[in-house]
């Protein structure tokens, strides 16, 4: 039986600007690995003081060592280069911020050769957390199928036949990380992905599942499983976070779950569910009753985009609703996403996100003792 774990956050936290400013330096050349990693060290022990003063009840590293959620794997990866093209991907962020965010997306990197890594890439995150967490800490990591993108017809097919070829390099990468993740003692092991918010909105403009967005669902939970069942161990918990894209403020899908649910609730094989329902792009909470008996699903309803702050009594009628459809015995209580899934943060302030923190952790006690 793994901790339910009531007051939970999928993992990314706002960084101080001085850490902001010292990974550019880094970038730019001006700032050597060992200044920033002692910077890091220094912004991990106030973030993890911060969390531990709001009573949640599971940690994080914020995500600090990386520039995105996901680069923590793809700054260690070996294989991959800019695109020679310097092609740039098309915008295509949402919301009243979406200009900012359309202009601030990092350079994209793509696969020029075969992809091997040297160690772990979360060896650091979890050797410092283990030290320094005082509590149960998790570690995320992004889902292999999240850099299918980073195939490039023209330069990655130099080396691998297609972008399946790939992928299965790839997963094998992440099978020897979930094993160095159980050999250290993680506690709790979050794949994250928006894959299947990309199914929900080419399922939309398609007006409904074609036989290609049935194949890429497949595809995607297969490999997903992959690497949950690799996790599955006695004390750990497996989480599963289903993002709709989370940069300055803004988001990439929106969307009920209904056209995914039945197939992603039923057949991943996790502990528990991170979903994103702080508002009306989430849809209702209806999908939920494909949730088999025993999974926990964590409803992310407070929202990470801004600093504006939800109520405890919004937060009680919401769970109410959801427990409609799942056992009480099986919520819990999120924010709906990281705070920082790139570097530079969603726009609200450090306070700002702890009293959102402290609220989860409020509404935990209030609702399930």
């Amino acid at each position: 039986m793994t901790t339910p774990y009531r007051a939970d956050h999928v993992g990314s936290l706002l960084r101080p600007q001085n850490l902001i400013d010292a990974r550019l330096a880094f970038e730019a050349g001006t700032l050597t690995a060992d200044a920033l990693h002692e910077l890091e060290d220094r912004a991990i022990l106030e973030v993890l003081a911060l969390q531990r003063s709001t009573g949640i009840q599971i940690l994080s590293d914020g995500e600090f060592r990386r520039t995105t959620w996901g680069d923590g794997m793809l700054d260690k990866l070996q294989g991959l280069g800019y695109d020679p093209a310097n092609s740039t991907r098309n915008p295509h962020w949402k919301g009243g911020h979406k200009e900012l965010a359309n202009t601030t997306l990092p350079q994209h990197k793509v696969v020029v050769d075969k992809i091997t890594i040297a160690e772990p890439f979360t060896a650091q995150e979890v050797r410092f957390l283990k030290a320094n967490a005082q509590g149960p800490y998790k570690i995320t990591i992004p889902s292999p199928t999240m850099f299918l993108g980073r195939f490039l017809p023209g330069v990655s097919d130099k080396v691998y036949p297609d972008a399946q070829a790939f992928l299965e390099d790839l997963v094998n990468i992440y099978l020897s990380e979930v094993d160095s993740l159980l050999a250290a003692g993680t506690p709790y092991i979050q794949l994250d992905s928006l894959r299947y918010i990309r199914i929900i909105t080419d399922t939309q403009k398609a007006g409904s599942r074609t036989p290609e967005i049935q194949q890429q669902l497949k595809r995607n939970i297969e490999v997903d499983n992959r690497i949950l069942k690799r996790a599955k161990k006695p004390g750990v918990t497996r989480g599963m976070h289903i993002c709709r894209g989370n940069h300055r403020s803004s988001w990439y899908g929106e969307g009920s779950y209904e056209s995914v649910a039945e197939a992603l609730f039923d057949q991943i094989d996790t502990d528990r569910f991170l979903l994103e329902y702080d508002d009306e792009r989430s849809g209702g909470f209806e999908p939920l009753r494909f949730v088999p008996k025993g999974k926990v699903v964590v409803l992310g309803l407070i929202t990470s985009k801004s600093g504006k702050l939800e109520t405890l009594d919004q937060l009680r009628r919401r769970v109410d609703e959801a427990a409609k459809y799942v056992p009480l015995e099986n919520l819990a209580i999120s924010p709906q996403c990281g705070f920082a899934s790139t570097h530079l943060g969603n726009l609200l302030t450090v306070d700002e996100e702890k009293r959102k923190l402290e609220l989860v952790a409020e509404a935990a006690r209030a609702i399930w003792g």
